[in-house]
């Protein structure tokens, strides 16, 4: 949401000072330049699209990079422009400096930019433009009102990670306070920490709790252990919205009954936004207002409704940067509602193991992405990676580089092991031409050979 660090720290500073005004979560996007309530009003039109309409949208934005983006011209090498003929946008396609990827125009100093969180073993940077970005918030408001949750008002309940040291630690808690949220890390989820986690829960009315399926799931078998749902403790919670891993029909099921309200399932992407949300109904709604999803087979063709494939996603309003056939990295189908709804049908992959710890503490395999990042930055050096548990204490990083880590990036990782999991746990480093992937092709970020 904020890309610039010294802005961010300001705001900080006055949100601390000055009892802030509603909205502030909107405000703070028009104040850094994005247009919101021109993106919302927009984002409403689109709720009307027609097939025609994408068509035409989906053109479009093929012809602004063409003419635009020497990136995306040199991807597509004179080859045909149809639709079905347009290459597939890999994530190792855009593991190579942003500047040279920015259409004309663009610059890092008029984009928003994020990193994506490298769960796939494929991190890089992304960038979008002002109005891009502001779209993909409204494409989240409007998925949200309809439980009934407002991103300005509604306070939210975040199992998530957060740097522990460092400006980005700061700037997320900024993030936390205009997005009106309270974070609950995921770093050590045994039972002493759920049992201080449930205590808050008695503290604050809660609306939502939004986070990695895994977590909320060690909590709500810590309710049941307890033989009360978190509703008892929290009676203002609305829903809970699991996101970046799979969730399976126990885990839903177990969810149901022991945080005790609706589970909302959230399927999205840092680089795209929001793909897909299930809505009160149940029915998890394609986002087809700013993005176009479609579904190939191995020949980077469409396939029929109910027929799985590989998911692509196309932002249709990014001018800054192409996301066109992107691979997100999952497999999925899609279905046609009788009344015309496009919904995810079926979602393969995103799931996530659980690491256990000498000391007795529990993490989330989304943990390592905060491991890692230490070493990832946008020389693109480490190109793939994944971590594997051996032994309680022992892991093994294997990773595809265009050179030999050296000693000082190893220190960085350790460190980074003994700040976020807990001190004298060994690592052991092995570079790779080529990492081993699942049947789906997907690479997972963590694996646990621990029993």
């Amino acid at each position: 949401m904020f890309k610039n660090a010294k802005i961010s720290f300001t705001l900080l500073n006055i949100a601390l000072k000055f009892k802030m005004p509603l909205q502030l979560f909107d405000n703070i996007l028009r104040w850094q330049g994005f247009p919101i309530q021109e993106a919302k009003s927009r984002f409403k039109q689109l709720l009307n699209n027609t097939d025609e309409s994408i068509e035409q949208h989906k053109k479009a934005i093929v012809q602004h990079h063409l003419k635009h983006n020497n990136f995306y011209i040199n991807l597509l090498d004179n080859k045909p422009t149809d639709w079905a003929k347009l290459p597939v946008l890999t994530k190792r396609d855009l593991q190579q400096p942003l500047h040279e990827r920015l259409s004309n125009d663009y610059s890092s100093k008029n984009v928003f930019k994020g990193k994506t969180s490298g769960s796939s073993g494929h991190p890089f940077t992304y960038a979008k433009d002002k109005f891009a970005h502001a779209i993909t918030w409204a494409a989240f408001h409007h998925a949200y009102n309809e439980h009934d949750i407002d991103l300005n008002t509604s306070l939210q309940a975040r199992f998530y990670g957060i740097p522990l040291s460092g400006k980005g630690k700061y700037v997320e808690l900024l993030k936390d306070y205009v997005s009106n949220r309270k974070r609950f890390p995921i770093f050590n989820l045994n039972n002493a920490i759920l049992e201080k986690y449930v205590s808050r829960f008695r503290e604050s009315e809660y609306e939502y709790l939004n986070g990695y399926t895994s977590s909320i799931v060690l909590l709500a078998k810590y309710c049941r252990e307890k033989g009360t749902t978190l509703k008892t403790y929290c009676p203002s919670l609305k829903i809970c919205i699991v996101t970046s891993e799979m969730l399976f029909a126990d885990d839903r099921k177990l969810l149901e009954k022991w945080i005790g309200v609706p589970i909302v399932n959230e399927y999205g992407a840092s680089e795209v936004g929001l793909i897909a949300m299930e809505n009160p109904r149940g029915e998890f709604v394609l986002n087809q207002q700013n993005l176009f999803i479609e579904i190939v087979d191995e020949a980077n063709q469409p396939v029929t409704d109910g027929t799985i494939g590989r998911i692509l996603v196309t932002d249709l309003y990014n001018l800054a940067h192409p996301v066109i056939r992107y691979e997100i990295g999952d497999l999925g189908s899609l279905k046609t509602l009788e009344n015309g709804t496009r919904i995810l049908e079926n979602l393969q992959g995103r799931t996530s193991d659980i690491a256990r710890l000498p000391s007795g503490k529990v993490v989330p395999g989304l943990t390592f992405y905060y491991v890692t990042k230490s070493i990832i930055n946008e020389d693109v050096n480490i190109l793939e990676f994944i971590v594997i548990q051996k032994t309680e204490a022992s892991f093994e990083i294997q990773y595809v580089s265009s050179q030999e880590m050296d000693g000082s990036q190893k220190v960085k990782v350790q460190k980074a092991m003994d700040e976020y999991l807990e001190p004298d746990l060994a690592v052991a480093f092995t570079r790779l031409n080529s990492l081993d992937r699942s049947n789906r092709g997907k690479l997972k970020q963590f694996m646990s050979e621990v029993d």
